[in-house]
């Protein structure tokens, strides 16, 4: 497989709609996209703040542009915030370096991302390792 499937992207999303409300998380927002940075999928629950498709854009779009997930990016950040400064300017300011940006592989390449905002960046992340897990595909958080 080389490229992540619509169907596979809307059971991301619905499966890690069902973790959050598992978790007892805040309303999220997740978006999909492809191993070139193109959104997919996007969906907002209910009562989700209008703002966070870009919040969840800038978590999966560093984690696919960089190819590190956004853990590794929050670790860059804080040792080399110079670092992470120039690459959020170079993306027009479009990455958000925190958990909830995971890389989605197959067969040891990037085939996406998977961003999920709305709570706290590891809830996030971990409502976003089900769903990838759930479409049969492997996450990097």
């Amino acid at each position: 497989m080389t490229e992540i499937t619509l169907d596979q992207a809307r059971t991301i999303i619905a499966k890690t709609f069902e973790k959050g409300a598992e978790m007892g998380l805040k309303p999220l927002s997740a978006v999909v996209l492809d191993a070139g940075g193109n959104v997919q999928a996007f969906e907002r629950q209910d009562g989700a703040a209008p703002g966070r498709f870009a919040i969840a854009h800038g978590k999966a779009y560093g984690a696919v542009m960089l190819g590190m997930p956004g853990s590794a990016q929050m670790a860059r950040a804080e040792a080399q915030a110079y670092f992470m400064a120039a690459v959020n300017g170079v993306f027009g300011g479009a990455v958000v370096p925190v958990p909830g940006g995971v890389l989605l592989e197959a067969d040891g390449k990037v085939i996406g991302a998977v961003g999920v905002t709305g709570d706290t960046s590891d809830n996030d992340a971990e409502a976003a390792m089900a769903g990838i897990a759930a479409a049969g595909l492997t996450g990097k958080p």
